[in-house]
């Protein structure tokens, strides 16, 4: 008796502004992922790209928002796409986002007390249009089962091997993952994060102590001497300052000086040591401590992840 070959519909919604090569990356590796099936594998995807203009009562098992690449959509999508998210997720269908699809999911109102993932700079926009989502913005991709939320623009390839995991097997995504020549390993979207600092928050005083901050970081930066730098006591001191800038001074030293060791790591073939000195650490392993913390590698698997081949030559 033939088998019967379990066929799971998947649907992509090209809504406008969506990043085309994402829209067609994920429908060509889940075309891909059905040719490099085991021979006793038994599932394939059957997939479909939409436009918003042509959505009909669905019968998809997984819906699929893309990341945005232009305009504005995905911060006022139609009305007709968000009643068509609710249904599907109603009738029992996987939804998932990437990168600013998030926020698009987020108008469903599907997210409640969930926690989700975005593109790390887009976590700040997405928290003040729904401040009553969780945000984590140190994961590339968040599982929650009837939910999946993914961070960057590419990270439409982390959820694609998601669901090739999920659906087909582990060892499928392995044997695409090598012809493809792509890393299915597990990575996470803070390894690509840059420190920017925010100034818009309207307190000149705590502005200047990080410009202060942003030129002295090499230099010893305790509570007592930054608080100094704008005549207020240390307790009152740490108060503003963490009210304005959302981190406590001492963290947000830590993360000044990371981003300037992760800098000297990508374009410089300087030691470790070195480096941890540079950025104002006496003890190397103590940098290596708060660097591995807020970055997620440590500095030598970092500068192996980002350092070219022709830097270290």
């Amino acid at each position: 008796m033939a088998k019967v070959t379990k066929c799971m519909k998947v649907e992509i919604i090209d809504y406008p502004g969506a990043l085309q090569s994402a829209v067609y990356g994920l429908k060509e590796f889940l075309q891909l992922a059905n040719t490099q099936a085991l021979a006793e594998s038994e599932f394939e995807f059957s997939v479909t790209v939409t436009r918003v203009e042509n959505l009909i009562d669905s019968d998809s098992e997984i819906v699929l928002l893309p990341p945005n690449l232009e305009g504005e959509y995905f911060m006022a999508p139609d009305q007709a796409l968000l009643d068509y998210l609710r249904a599907a997720h109603q009738k029992g269908a996987v939804i998932g986002s990437v990168c600013a699809g998030a926020f698009i999911l987020a108008q469903t109102g599907l997210l409640q007390g969930r926690t989700i993932t975005t593109h790390w700079q887009l976590e700040d926009r997405l928290a003040a249009s729904h401040p009553d989502l969780s945000i984590d913005i140190n994961k590339i991709v968040i599982d929650d089962v009837d939910i999946i939320t993914a961070g960057g623009l590419m990270s439409w390839m982390d959820l694609a091997f998601t669901l090739i995991t999920r659906y087909a097997n582990p060892a499928r995504t392995r044997q695409l993952g090598k012809y493809l020549v792509v890393d299915t390993g597990a990575r996470e979207q803070r390894y690509y994060q840059a420190f920017s600092p925010n100034y818009s928050h309207g307190n000149e005083k705590i502005a200047h102590v990080q410009r202060y901050i942003q030129t002295h970081y090499h230099h010893l930066l305790g509570i007592d001497a930054l608080a100094d730098q704008v005549c207020m006591t240390p307790r009152t001191f740490i108060r503003h300052f963490s009210k304005a800038t959302g981190l406590t001074p001492i963290h947000y030293v830590q993360r000044i000086r990371v981003q300037k060791a992760c800098e000297l790591l990508e374009s410089t073939i300087k030691p470790v040591e070195q480096v941890s000195y540079l950025v104002g650490y006496e003890d190397v392993n103590s940098f290596r401590k708060v660097f591995t913390k807020i970055v997620g590698l440590t500095p030598s698997a970092f500068r192996s992840r980002f350092l070219s081949e022709q830097q270290l030559l």
